[in-house]
């Protein structure tokens, strides 16, 4: 394996964390690794646990979502080598090669892996169907406990195999899971119900029937797989934002050698101080100022501010932002990990890295439950074996299976997944796509909301909002719209859309004129078209009811564009991003919910405090770069608040990715709708008090499952285990344990279900 180099952070005592492996002085680097064969979120601790037990690890974090480790360790004293060594050991792979290539190969396991999945759970399905049917109705058939056997045999050991290696690999770690938790259920189900199925008579002799559950044990394979089918998709989801992100950045660049030849070359090989073209359309590759040409440049992933940006010779160009009709050169200066995307994308991947699902409240509680849970089993059969000599083996042996049975963890399973699936849809059909439980649980706690401004707060795009002619005729607009279609500014594009009904006048002579406007002539007049300072240079008169208006404009922070001819101005135009009509109220409800309300824009200052003004938001940050968005969320949060982050520009990824809740616009772009957790569809921000009306309910719904589940197998295992028996003689019989199982996962839908009939607009 070739030697990777690493850039030092020498770590100071005072900036050393609690862990015994650092060491004051020495070399630490902190590295982002794919790590595989992950189950559940306890597996996730477990490797985590594993990584942290090395000596030389400074510290490490597992996220079990996106099915990778950030690990930080002191490279002179253990190697990645020997971290991946300790987690195969402990039953997971972690993969360290970093070439394109490996991370195309690991891509395509996901894939497979959802793939396989996907297959098992759709046969796993349609082996189980009859096998419940059989077992429900048409018990009394010829042969029916054979035909359940060889149904279910697949279901148990093909479909549903992973779910017993991992338990043997849990076993052998002295730890448990909820797989362990599967395979002791179904697992002693299936092999009581084999037993059973070929000696019937056994338990004839012993006054006794012998009972199959064959469709307990293939049911509940089925649903845990669905279970993990939903589960890998929202984890390919969650990467996803990281791989639209690094796609902003293009493979190949032009780079311009000494002789002034042009040549193609990889990204990779791209080095300081080459001299990269530009052409129209392309993206930027790295960072660096321009040194030739000029072009507007769309810097919308970074600024979130719609308009482009005009660069000229010695102005900044940023790696992702997106040449718009100009040609340019420009001299690299950061490339690699220094770019300002690349430090988006740590951005996002670091935020995402601590975070875990509701699921594994289960998955704890299971590491205690199976064990205790065994240990009843058996009590059960040792009990009575002391007490009664006689029937002592035969009752333990119902006893304990039917601790068992009525144990298996179907209602554990069902209590999160059915409460989310049914929230998911009522968010749905409320316009809110909520992409997992995390969301969920965390929205109903949010204390402070931050808003991106544009395209959040506003429409997103410049628009004409007022105009002031000096005469009244068609013919001055006419020649507006003539001059404005031939021209390139992206405020231009304002004002034809404003007109598109009018027919444009003809021009001639069209000239643009860098950073002022462009004049043209039309039926043998002169026009001018642009900022005030174009028609001062050329001595234009100026209205005075126009200039009061442009001044009026000018405090609201809106952009004034004049018309004049030769002599004198026609009429002026303000054009601004307008605030959607929805935003004032949605911000009104959501102070009168208890909530703070920020603003959060890369705008200037001006601009800034007209619009907070308008949507009534009493505290707004102007000027901020993404990184700082994401840093001001982090202030929030180490101030106790649980901070939802609204947002609809790849600007806003690392704000979405640190939030707690984050929240997408719709019509935003695909990289924040892929960092985010909800999506609202409309981008009407009225559904934000919605989504938390809905997160509390789910989470209520979410509880009371988990409650119904533990409830249950607390009152119902003492009963399998035959604690009524010294007191009334009753035994509970295995078949009812089944049912009562079955009755668990049935209360558990049934309630989740009644999600659907909850009205989400909230109480103000």
């Amino acid at each position: 394996m070739a030697e990777k180099t690493y850039t030092p952070v020498f770590l100071s005592p005072e900036g050393a964390d609690n862990n015994n492996n650092k060491t004051p002085g020495a070399a630490s680097v902190r590295k982002n690794f794919p790590l595989l064969h992950m189950s559940c979120a306890s597996c996730a601790a477990s490797a985590e646990n594993t990584i942290k037990a090395q000596k030389g690890i400074v510290n490490a974090s597992v996220n079990f979502a996106s099915s990778s480790v950030s690990v930080e360790y002191l490279q002179d004293i253990i190697k990645e080598a020997e971290i991946q060594s300790a987690l195969h050991s402990a039953g997971f792979e972690l993969v360290i090669e970093e070439s394109a290539q490996h991370s195309e190969e690991l891509d395509m396991m996901r894939l497979d892996n959802y793939a396989r999945l996907k297959f098992n759970t759709l046969w796993a399905g349609l082996f189980a169907l009859p096998v419940v049917i059989i077992g429900m109705f048409y018990m009394d058939m010829p042969y029916a406990n054979e035909i359940m056997w060889i149904l279910s045999t697949p279901v148990i050991f093909w479909f549903g195999k992973e779910f017993y290696i991992n338990a043997w690999k849990k076993a052998k770690q002295r730890s448990a899971n909820m797989d362990t938790l599967v395979a002791m259920g179904t697992g002693v189900a299936y092999i009581f119900s084999v037993f059973n199925t070929l000696f019937p008579g056994f338990w004839h002799a012993r006054g006794q029937h012998g009972h199959v559950y064959f469709e307990a044990a293939a049911v509940i394979v089925a649903f845990i797989l669905l279970g993990r089918l939903l589960e890998e998709k929202a984890k390919g989801n969650t990467s996803s934002a990281i791989k639209k992100l690094m796609g902003l950045q293009p493979k190949t660049v032009s780079v311009i050698d000494e002789e002034g030849q042009q040549k193609v070359i990889p990204i990779e090989e791209v080095e300081k101080n080459d001299v990269i073209l530009v052409r129209p359309g392309e993206k930027i590759a790295v960072d660096g100022e321009v040194t030739e040409g000029s072009s507007w440049v769309d810097e919308s992933m970074l600024s979130g501010e719609p308009v482009p940006v005009f660069k000229n010779q010695n102005d900044k160009v940023f790696s992702g932002t997106i040449n718009q009709k100009g040609s340019f050169r420009f001299r690299a200066e950061k490339v690699g990990g220094e770019t300002r995307l690349a430090q988006i994308i740590r951005l996002v991947r670091d935020a995402q890295g601590s975070k875990a699902p509701v699921q594994k409240m289960v998955d704890k509680i299971a590491a205690v439950f199976v064990p205790v849970v065994i240990i009843i089993a058996l009590f059960s059969l040792g009990a009575w074996l002391v007490l009664d000599a006689a029937n002592g083996f035969t009752l333990g042996l119902i006893a304990s299976a039917t601790v068992l049975v009525i144990a298996c963890p179907c209602a554990l399973g069902l209590a999160t997944p059915t409460a989310i699936m049914v929230g998911v849809g009522k968010g749905a059909e409320n316009g809110i796509l909520i992409k997992d439980a995390e969301s969920l649980e965390l929205s109903r706690n949010v204390t402070a909301v931050v808003l991106d401004k544009t395209g959040t707060i506003t429409e997103g795009r410049p628009v004409v909002t007022d105009i002031e002619w000096l005469d009244s005729n068609d013919r001055p607009k006419q020649v507006l719209l003539g001059i404005e279609q031939k021209s390139e500014h992206p405020l231009a594009e304002a004002i034809v859309a404003h007109f598109e009904n009018l027919t444009p006048a003809p021009v001639i002579g069209f000239e643009s004129i860098t950073g002022k406007g462009a004049k043209a002539a039309a039926g043998g007049q002169t026009y001018m078209v642009g900022n005030r300072k174009l028609l001062e240079e050329n001595n234009i008169m100026f209205c005075t009811d126009l200039l009061d208006k442009a001044s009026s404009w000018s405090n609201e922070s809106k952009t004034v564009v004049w018309l004049a001819d030769s002599k004198k101005t026609l009429a002026a135009i303000a054009i601004a991003d307008r605030i959607k009509e929805t935003s004032k109220e949605a911000v009104r409800r959501l102070q009168q919910m208890g909530i703070d309300v920020y603003m959060i824009t890369g705008d200037n200052e001006t601009t800034a405090a007209a619009i907070a003004r308008q949507a009534g938001v009493p505290n707004y940050r102007a000027e901020v770069l993404p990184e700082q968005k994401a840093e001001f969320v982090k202030k929030l949060q180490s101030e106790g608040k649980t901070v939802a982050m609204v947002g609809d520009g790849i600007n806003d990824s690392a704000a979405l990715a640190q939030a707690d809740v984050s929240i997408a616009m719709g019509k935003g772009s695909d990289i924040a709708m892929d960092v985010a957790k909800m999506t609202i569809i409309s981008s009407d921000l009225n559904k934000i008090p919605t989504a938390i009306k809905l997160s509390r309910h789910t989470v209520t719904t979410i509880r009371q499952n988990l409650f119904w589940a533990f409830i249950y197998n607390i009152i119902a295992i003492p009963v399998a285990a035959g604690i009524l028996y010294p007191v009334n003689g009753f035994l509970l019989n295995p078949m009812v344990a089944g049912a009562a199982m079955a009755f668990s996962s049935v209360s558990v839908v049934s309630n989740s279900l009644r999600l659907k009939m909850k009205k989400m607009v909230p109480r103000i």
